[in-house]
């Protein structure tokens, strides 16, 4: 195992602003109030707590706090975590399923046990507001439920042979190997420090999981290193479609398995016949909403966004929209609007950067699908609008992107359901829902989204290689 970070939610549209405190309330406000046995900064290898020669910082990108210092490992460090996760592998492959699966339900009983303090560290790095963290604690720890299942139900075939004196035996015998897990840099190390330290409660073997933290000035160096060692049969990587095309040149050197869950743009369609009301209620990336309905829409996701949104710090219950994970997001956000506006588009509610790494949630009309919003991921509270005419218009706009991750639309007519959903170039469709994330559901995208599946029956199939055994000099 490598580097795990957990993945960050793909949020897009929450709050309004009402009274911001300033930088020095805020931090003088808020505190991490977790259990110290949870508070772990260093680099966790072959079940040893590892120091490195230097620290990096984990900063509240609410308050720009220093929350705490973390090891800064290196290739030094990442090395010892493959070697550590390769010996042990060649053990933990002779567990039965049965044994695996105990401890693996043992590791997420645990995570639920302790999910207050862990959605605490993330709201913490990421900003977050806590209910959103909780969520994201539950839905991550549910993959280990899930998995602690799906590991007893790994099956084979018997195929019919064409001799008689032969049996055909198929089955995903063999598992895929010593995996590295990559994760983005702004995404959050103490909640994975943390989750290392409940694997040991949960008896999880020495090796089996490590996490190697390492500062963005670190990455480049200690990635490659993971990415091409030979003792390294399998790369998982959330992030970036430009990251993920390197580390699959890392990964061709040695012909490693693959799995990435890269950059999405996800459309979000409201034709004329959908319910005005529930459409209004979901966060996406770009909306293209169909003139008979277009200023009725905006009518009522303007009033959504007055009477339901508000920023402020994670922590305080009454915030739907914490700041950007720092300052460079909170720009990008703020650039892509002032891009839109040169070009002609309406700044319909919000539109101003905030301090520090918040902006205010912001509303957009009369966009155009060439502006940069419309191409490009925004990562921020941002809802450009496009208004369009045809089922056909609809569809062209939505599909000019390089990436196909998710997209949704909101429609009545059961016809057009069926049509629109089979031509979205997306690897997930949400009709008349904007929640799609499902451990039962497997999630993934098609284009440069990524490769393979997450989660669901077919998420296993991952981490697994078949293998074919041809059983001859059978008695006909």
């Amino acid at each position: 195992m490598g580097s795990l970070y957990l993945p960050g939610a793909r949020c897009i549209l929450r709050q309004v602003s009402s009274g911001l405190p300033s930088m020095q309330q805020l931090q003088r406000r808020y505190s991490l109030g977790v259990s110290a046995q949870l508070l772990r900064t260093e680099g966790f290898i072959d079940g040893r707590w590892v120091s490195a020669a230097s620290t990096f910082p984990v900063l509240d990108p609410a308050t720009g706090h220093e929350i705490a210092k973390v090891s800064d490992c290196g290739i030094k460090e990442a090395q010892e975590a493959v070697n550590a996760a390769y010996c042990a592998f060649q053990q933990w492959k002779n567990h039965t399923a049965k044994e695996r699966s105990f401890l693996l339900r043992k590791w997420y009983d645990l995570i639920i046990q302790h999910r207050e303090d862990l959605a605490k560290l993330i709201t913490a790095e990421c900003g977050k507001p806590m209910r959103e963290s909780i969520g994201e604690i539950t839905y991550s720890a549910s993959f280990l439920e899930w998995f602690s299942e799906e590991a007893r139900r790994v099956y084979g075939d018997i195929v019919p042979s064409p001799a008689k004196d032969r049996k055909i035996l198929v089955g995903a015998a063999l598992a895929a190997g010593c995996t590295v897990v990559v994760k983005p840099a702004e995404d959050t190390p103490l909640s994975a420090l943390a989750l290392a330290e409940l694997s040991v409660q949960a008896g999880i073997p020495p090796g089996v999981f490590n996490v190697v933290p390492c500062s963005r000035e670190k990455t480049p160096a200690v990635g490659e290193l993971l990415c091409t060692d030979p003792l390294v049969a399998k790369i998982s990587f959330t992030g970036s479609t430009a990251t993920g095309k390197i580390l699959l040149r890392h990964a061709a050197g040695t012909v490693k398995k693959v799995s990435m869950e890269l950059g999405g743009h996800a459309p979000f369609i409201v034709f004329d016949t959908a319910d005005v009301d529930k459409a209004t209620c979901v966060c996406s990336n770009r909306f293209l909403v169909q003139s008979g309905i277009h200023d009725a829409f905006m009518e009522k996701l303007a009033k959504a966004m007055d009477e339901q949104l508000k920023v402020g710090h994670g922590s305080e219950p009454s915030t739907t929209q914490g700041p950007l994970i720092n300052s460079r997001a909170a720009e990008k956000v703020e650039m892509q609007v002032q891009d839109a506006v040169a070009h002609g588009a309406v700044v319909v509610r919000g539109g101003k950067r905030l301090q520090g790494s918040f902006m205010e949630p912001t509303l957009l009309s009369s966009v155009t699908p060439d502006m940069i919003c419309m191409r490009e991921e925004t990562f921020g509270p941002l809802v450009p609008v496009v208004k369009f005419n045809t089922e056909q218009e609809a569809l062209a706009i939505a599909n000019a992107s390089p990436v196909g991750l998710a997209g949704y639309f909101y429609s009545r007519d059961l016809s057009q359901i069926w049509r629109v959903a089979e031509q979205m170039e997306v690897g997930m469709v949400g009709v008349n829902e904007g929640l799609l994330s499902s451990i039962e559901a497997p999630f993934g995208g098609v284009k440069q989204s990524g490769l393979g599946r997450e989660g669901s029956k077919y998420g296993i199939d991952e981490y697994l290689e078949i293998k074919y055994v041809c059983l001859g000099g059978l008695s006909a």
